[in-house]
């Protein structure tokens, strides 16, 4: 209890003295947008009088002044937003697991989601950040935020356009699972290719030479599909109990999720669109739910042990 009392106490503190550079922040970025505005407006009189070279001039002073603010500011907001995830949440995650932490500029190393086999398409465009691991009992795990993309290429009146096209935005959650697998099992949405939320890209989906594995469980193959190439290693891993689980998992997210089972660990692929972990600035921080959002996806993360039941050991690594 003292120790939850003190953690609270040190919380705020931090809290105090970021409120503090938030406001800064917040305040000069508000000046920066009046001095903008008011080179529109300087520049808008000027024309509709017949000065608008006078304008121009005139418009010059808050034009610069506004642009020197608003670079400048920028780097403490970067650093704001640095201690927030660094002190703040960092701190809060304490309050879920004491072996949780957070590395804000870290996240999921692409080669590793190419290698999960969860997608088909490697991507072009590859974005990362707030890497969070821990240790639930026996379990290690870790997830970040990604956001990967494809690009195509269309000519427009002689001319090529790039279109960014997204492969997946969301959570991608790691597992220790014990078990070294001698190939990849991958477990993905059935209907994705007619959803309205579908994360794939339509013209990717293909998994190699692995065969669809038919489980005993109606309600597990009607909501995903299962390839492997080892019928046989893809239903020891893919157990009764295990299949229930994942589908009740599934049944407390927004959307389908997809799983693969690669070496000694467990993928797991939430498609969501909220960017989690990020420090407001024109709102205060000195609120009761502050956090509360965030601190539930990463409850929902860490409690996906408990779920599938990862830290009752059938198995040993080889």
């Amino acid at each position: 209890m003292d120790s939850e009392i003190n953690t609270q106490e040190k919380l705020q503190q931090i809290l105090n003295t970021l409120e503090i550079d938030r406001k800064k922040i917040a305040e000069t970025y508000q000046t920066c947008y009046i001095l903008f505005g008011l080179t529109v407006l300087i520049l808008v009189i000027g024309v509709f009088t017949g000065f608008a070279a006078f304008g121009m001039i005139c418009c010059l002073l808050p034009l610069i002044i506004g642009i020197v603010m608003y670079f400048r500011i920028a780097e403490d907001a970067v650093e704001y937003k640095s201690s927030f995830k660094r002190n703040v949440v960092g701190a809060a995650l304490k309050g879920i697991n004491e072996t949780l932490t957070i590395t804000p500029q870290s996240g999921l190393p692409e080669y590793e989601f190419i290698s999960s086999d969860l997608f088909s398409t490697e991507p072009d465009r590859y974005k990362t950040e707030d890497m969070i691991g821990g240790v639930n009992e026996k379990t290690s795990f870790y997830f970040a935020e990604v956001h990967a993309e494809y690009k195509t290429e269309k000519q427009n009146n002689n001319r090529t356009e790039t279109e960014w096209q997204d492969i997946f935005k969301g959570i991608i959650f790691v597992a220790d699972f014990n078990k070294n697998f001698e190939v990849s099992t991958v477990v993905r949405p059935k209907n994705f290719g007619n959803s309205v939320r579908s994360w794939f890209s339509k013209n990717v989906f293909n998994v190699n030479s692995s065969a669809i594995v038919q489980l005993e469980n109606t309600d597990f193959n009607n909501t995903f599909v299962t390839y492997s190439s080892d019928q046989i290693e893809a239903r020891y891993i893919l157990t009764p109990a295990l299949m229930e689980r994942i589908l009740d998992l599934n049944s407390k997210s927004d959307a389908t999720i997809s799983l693969s089972f690669i070496a000694s660990k467990m993928y797991i692929a939430f498609p969501l669109d909220h960017n989690y972990f990020e420090a407001p600035i024109h709102q205060t921080l000195l609120t009761d739910d502050l956090l509360q959002n965030d601190l539930s996806i990463v409850k929902f993360m860490h409690d996906i042990v408990h779920e599938l039941d990862l830290n009752t050991r059938i198995w040993g690594k080889e």
